[in-house]
């Protein structure tokens, strides 16, 4: 080993000194980017390009050169391993930077493990021999956005109809999603993505049967295949007759889906759909460590945690847009029966195989029938007892697949494959002289998983008619109890009615009239049953805690609580569903340091935490699991951090206190004065902004304190914590400059408030307990 490589060992991998991805180029059908590697070979370009078949870009459109520059940046993310540096051009905000940046290091992790520590027959040299190392971060690119853009790139689409695109392929998922969403009555596009390559073939019997029959058909061109390659012949570790390996993985990639699935974006804003739906299934969501690191086997982009990523991101961008999949709780066994059974056109269109080939004659794509897909397919069918010739398999292929089934098996959760092996015995075509694996009725059963496949993936509105079709071809219900597969009834499961995370509204034309205009996230507007049934819907809570207490002799006493509570119900009403509940306010805080103050009403430390604690395990008791206090006062932040602590010790909850942090460095900008403590330029533009008629202008006199020592000033980052009676430093407490104040600033400070704080919400509502302890993206 050479002494870089004992300083690095991943130095035989990081072979490019950049990757540079140029800003997108659009036209209203087509878009393209130049993507540059530059090492010390010298620099080379290459032009990544998607297109469709309708008018979907309008070039003069900030939001859509932003939607543009996102699809075009996605082939970058599976390099990040081998270059010093990524750089994205084009308008790329905040949103967008922490999404690559998050994918980008995952898929890095997923590469290293699954690539380079694994089996892989297209490596060579140094590369083929990579030590395992362990590290918090496997990126070794530093990503550069040198043409930054303003949140003001996003525009909310999403059309609120319960509309579904269905990323389609030529495989069992993507035909079994189309024909289940379709067969429950919802308006389904089934969109298909044309690969330059020969992967396209695998879709291209699918394709043209719905461009004949299925309204909404779309197509989408990229010629992603030609770029990955291109990308191949310029990492010196890749064999260079790497085409002819046959091979059942990519040689380095696995980032993939998401190239495909940000192209169909283009034609989910122009229809306006809200939902797109991705056909994985049960064993994909998988987390697993490999000589001590934690990955997702290389499948973290057919994961139920990718869905949970990228719908968190569309909404943090205004896209109301919620990605899940339809089959999270069947086999690929039970999948293949489902469409055989019940939809035997759609299964005629099936090619499961890379390889694939045009018949010269017909036209028609025919599989290889020598890959391992192919045996995979064909076995199960035969074990279905059905035709493996209906989706273009010969006899002769059908003959040597099967026995190579036996010999060689399939790359399968093993306890399909165990099942698949019963059923071909049952048959008898399995090896009488070979033991029968242990039999797993679970795997042709719908399993409920909390974990790998919980009942919430699936929109409310889907979930029982989706399930219930596939119930009718599965032998029951099934729930995972530590190791054990219990039988169920899905409609009485406790979560059964529990709303899918970040799912869409859809209108209900039967909803009773009477309720327009309810709040359902308010929980002090509901009845008793409706509690229960909202506590089942979602475990979020929000706690608002004010103050009544002294703002100055020109505003309002109830400043804090008002505040508060304003902002809790308006995050609220602004999350996708299922929205989170709202408490009642709790007004009264800590506020003994203004009692000097006619009109200021304390309560003492212990009182407040002992309420908010009562209030949190009672909550809790109803069903939460986050809780998240929105606190309008900062004096109440001893307390309340205690009784956040106490919650956490005794209820096992998430607990936490958000009292401006997720907005206060972007409102300390808005304003001018320094020291705005209290009552000053930004809580009188807020209120301005809300409540102008309580607002005294004619009272308002500035009073910026300041002190003997930096260290005493309350917004010096160096500042120590120090208490005060308001009135040793302020005759008429305030502590600010509140003529400074507008109602538009106010505006602005509130939009920026409430935008933060949902998102942080969002976020959270896509967490589980477990994940919000160990990262997951």
């Amino acid at each position: 080993m050479t002494s870089a490589a004992k300083k690095d060992p991943l130095a035989p991998l990081l072979v490019w000194d950049r990757l540079e991805i140029g800003a997108p180029q659009i036209q209203p059908r087509r878009i393209r980017s130049t993507y540059t590697v530059v090492r010390p070979e010298g620099t080379e370009s290459v032009d990544l390009s998607y297109s469709w078949e309708e008018d979907v870009f309008d070039p003069s459109d900030p939001a859509d050169v932003n939607l543009a520059a996102m699809i075009l940046a996605q082939v970058a993310l599976n390099y990040g391993l081998f270059c010093k540096e990524m750089v994205f051009k084009g308008p790329f905000d905040e949103k967008d930077r922490r999404f690559l940046g998050d994918m980008a290091r995952n898929t890095a992790r997923e590469i290293y493990v699954n690539k380079f520590l694994r089996p892989n027959p297209f490596l060579t040299g140094a590369a083929a021999e990579i030590p395992t190392v362990r590290l918090e971060d496997f990126l070794r690119a530093r990503m550069v956005f040198p043409d930054g853009s303003p949140d003001s790139n996003s525009k909310s689409w999403g059309g609120g109809r319960g509309a579904t695109c269905i990323l389609s392929s030529g495989g069992k998922d993507s035909l079994l999603s189309y024909g289940l969403i379709n067969e429950v009555g919802v308006e389904t596009h089934p969109i298909f993505v044309n690969e330059s390559g020969r992967h396209w073939f695998t879709a291209l019997n699918a394709y043209r049967g719905m461009k004949e029959t299925v309204p909404h058909t779309g197509r989408v061109w990229t010629d992603c295949d030609r770029v990955f390659n291109w990308m191949l012949r310029r990492l010196p570790f890749v064999r260079e007759d790497f085409a002819k390996v046959r091979a059942d993985i990519y040689p380095v990639r696995l980032w993939t889906v998401a190239v495909f699935l940000f192209g169909a974006l283009p034609l989910l804003k122009k229809r306006g759909i809200d939902r797109l739906v991705i056909g994985d299934e049960y064993d994909t969501t998988t987390r697993v460590r490999f000589r001590g690191i934690t990955h997702y086997d290389g499948l973290y982009d057919q994961s139920r945690y990718f869905d949970m990523a990228l719908s968190r991101y569309f909404h943090r961008k205004g896209w109301r847009v919620h990605q899940f999949s339809a089959l999270r709780h069947l086999s690929e066994l039970l999948i293949e029966k489902v469409l055989v059974e019940r939809y035997p056109d759609l299964q005629a269109m099936q090619v499961s195989c890379h390889a694939a080939h045009k018949d010269e004659d017909s036209g028609t794509v025919l599989p290889c029938g020598r890959c391992e897909k192919c045996r995979r397919i064909v076995g199960m069918l035969t074990a279905l007892g059905a035709d493996p010739a209906r989706c273009g398999y010969t006899a002769a292929q059908i003959e040597t697949c099967l026995k190579e089934v036996l010999v060689r098996g399939v790359k399968q959760e093993s306890e399909g494959v165990d099942q698949m092996a019963r059923l071909l015995h049952e048959r008898g075509l399995w090896n009488p002289e070979e033991a029968l694996p242990d039999p797993h009725p679970e795997v042709l059963q719908v399993r409920i998983d909390k974990e790998a496949a919980p009942l919430n993936t699936i929109p409310t509105d889907l979930r029982g008619p989706v399930l219930d079709i596939c119930l009718q071809h599965a032998d029951g219900a099934v729930t995972r109890n530590g190791r054990v597969w219990l039988p169920c009834d899905l409609h009485q499961e406790a979560d059964f009615t529990l709303a899918a995370v970040h799912q869409t509204a859809v209108p209900d034309p039967g909803a009773n009239p009477d309720l327009t205009g309810k709040r359902p996230w308010l929980l002090a507007e509901l009845t008793w049953p409706e509690a229960a049934a909202r506590f089942r819907e979602t475990d979020l809570v929000l706690l608002p805690v004010g103050a009544i207490e002294q703002h100055g002799p020109h505003l309002p006493l109830d400043t804090d609580a008002y505040d508060a509570d304003r902002l809790a119900r308006e995050v609220a009403a602004a999350c996708s569903d299922p929205k989170p509940l709202v408490l009642p306010l709790i007004s009264y805080g800590v506020s003994y340091h203004h009692e000097d103050f006619a009109g200021t009403l304390s309560v003492r430390n212990e009182t407040m935490a002992q309420i908010i604690y009562d209030v949190g395990m009672g909550a809790a008791r109803c069903g939460a699991t986050k809780l998240v206090i929105v606190n309008g006062h900062g004096g109440n932040g001893p307390a309340l951090a205690f009784a956040a602590q106490m919650i956490n010790r005794d209820a096992r909850i998430f607990t936490c206190v958000e009292s401006g942090e997720t907005s206060d460095v972007d409102i300390d900008g808005m304003a001018e004065t320094p020291n705005d403590v209290h009552a000053g330029e930004v809580e009188t533009s807020t209120t301005l902004a809300l409540r102008p008629e309580l607002v005294r202008m004619d009272k308002a006199r500035s009073a910026v304190p300041s002190f003997s020592s930096r260290y005493l000033d309350f917004t010096n980052q160096r500042g120590v914590d120090w208490n005060a009676y308001t009135q040793r430093i302020s005759p008429s407490g305030v502590l600010g400059d509140p003529t400074k104040a507008t109602a538009e600033k106010g505006r602005r400070m509130w939009d920026v408030m409430v935008r933060n704080l949902v998102e942080f919400v969002e976020d959270l509502k896509g967490l589980t307990l477990d994940e919000i302890h160990q990262r997951r993206y």
